[in-house]
């Protein structure tokens, strides 16, 4: 089998560009003859397909990018196998992606969002994304690196450290854990909130606006933004530095950094919805908190970014959920719970890191995909 990786290569620290890299790494320990290359290098790729001649390409993105992941290999007679996250609303290329053999996606979730925008549940197979589980583990606290991290982030010995980590907080759910945060405070042990989000303009004006919500809610003293540029080495430490990992995430196809902290051995709080059904067990590795506000729209706006025209607007015949918002008293009593009890965070994080290296260890994704390629496409 010759394997064909297109992801953002050399990977940045994001989400996409870890998934394919660790799904090629993978398949190198496996002894599968792949290569990686960057998605949108027109040039390479066409290099790629001339000498190398893969017998599949797998892209990572989402729907938006099925002319780099679909449309390129094609056009040089390559198969190609994009594997898909979604963003809420799978807006075009319904009829390319249907004339494909076969689409993967990261969780049944994402699954039901293409079948219900017009994509063939037949073509569709669930690949969940792959966790490095040699770098993400158990530290203990005594560790130097993981006390310089807490130290770095101000943080002392006897507080207890809630860490949500992404592009931006908000979309993780940090709004909701700092009103369930406002509801406990008084009660709950002493408590440092940490939201490490991305350096981008976006993230900028969302940082503001949550650290004035903080501070009306009365615990601004005790919630900080970090917004350094950071690489996955670095993760690892960070993750390993809380006591909880808080992200009941408002959109979530996958929810790798809730991953990455069960394999540290980190109780996670998240929502009962969405690609976490399939990561985290409630009341076992993690606690979901239930879903309180579904966010419907009847039309969105897109551009050239989807294949369109700019500005085109697509009106739905039934309302589209796009958004989630998690129960804040329900992420209030988890939080109680798992703040007063270092037993139970103990006994639930070491549940998530035996669920993590069995279902989600990048090599164990690595086999699932050779074992798709075989039995759909018949490639060995």
């Amino acid at each position: 089998m010759k394997v064909l990786v297109l992801y953002d290569y050399p990977p940045s620290p994001g989400g996409l560009a870890t998934q394919g890299d660790l799904l090629y790494r993978g398949l190198l320990e496996m002894g599968v003859d792949a290569h990686p290359v960057h998605f949108e290098s027109a040039q390479e790729k066409e290099w790629y397909y001339r000498w190398f001649e893969p017998n599949v390409v797998v892209g990572v993105g989402y729907w938006g990018h099925t002319p780099q992941l679909v449309l390129h290999p094609q056009r040089y007679g390559v198969q190609p196998v994009p594997w898909l996250v979604a963003d809420g609303y799978i807006a075009n290329y319904q009829e390319v992606l249907n004339a494909l053999p076969l689409i993967l996606v990261t969780s049944n979730w994402v699954k039901e969002m293409y079948v219900r925008d017009g994509i063939n549940a037949n073509k569709i197979e669930v690949l969940p994304v792959g966790c490095n589980t040699d770098a993400f583990i158990p530290y203990s606290k005594d560790d130097p690196k993981i006390l310089a991290v807490r130290e770095a982030l101000g943080v002392s010995s006897d507080q207890l450290m809630i860490l949500t980590v992404g592009g931006d907080a908000a979309s993780k759910g940090a709004q909701e854990v700092m009103q369930a945060l406002a509801i406990i405070d008084a009660k709950a042990p002493d408590w440092k909130y940490v939201c490490k989000v991305w350096p981008q303009p976006r993230t900028r004006l969302q940082n503001l606006a949550d650290l004035e919500m903080a501070t009306h809610l009365g615990i601004g003293k005790n919630v900080t933004y970090e917004a350094n540029t950071i690489s996955r080495n670095f993760m690892p430490y960070l993750i390993g530095a809380c006591d909880i990992y808080a992200a009941p995430s408002r959109l979530e196809g996958f929810g790798m950094p809730q991953v990455e902290a069960g394999a540290c051995e980190k109780p996670v709080i998240g929502i009962k919805a969405m690609g976490m059904l399939d990561t985290l067990i409630h009341g076992e590795t993690a606690f979901l908190a239930n879903v309180a506000q579904k966010i419907v729209v009847n039309e969105v706006i897109l551009g050239d970014e989807s294949g369109f025209e700019k500005n085109h607007m697509v009106a739905f015949k039934d309302p589209r959920t796009v958004d989630y918002r998690a129960s804040v008293h329900d992420i209030a009593n988890y939080l109680m719970d798992l703040m007063t009890d270092a037993a139970l965070r103990e006994k639930m994080g070491k549940a998530a890191r035996e669920r993590v290296v069995e279902y989600f260890d990048y090599r164990v994704v690595a086999k699932r995909f050779v074992q798709i390629m075989n039995d759909k496409l018949g490639i060995k």
